[in-house]
């Protein structure tokens, strides 16, 4: 359970960083595909933060449970 757990926190992370260098990429670049994808790829970012949070979070938990 805890590998699975180490894993996804790692993806979500992952994730996270890719979308948060895609999006200031995008906004360096300006114009149209700034106004197109900026936004978008900074919400996901936001999005998959706070997954991986919620998983750190669970994975705390999970080991203070476990003592």
């Amino acid at each position: 359970m805890n590998i699975l757990i180490i894993t996804l926190i790692v993806i979500a992370m992952g994730i996270t960083l890719f979308s948060l260098i895609a999006g200031l990429i995008v906004m360096t670049k300006g114009g149209k595909i700034n106004e197109t994808y900026g936004n978008k790829l900074m919400r996901m970012r936001v999005y998959f933060q706070g997954i991986a949070i919620a998983l750190l979070a669970l994975a705390f938990y999970m080991s203070h449970s476990a003592s």
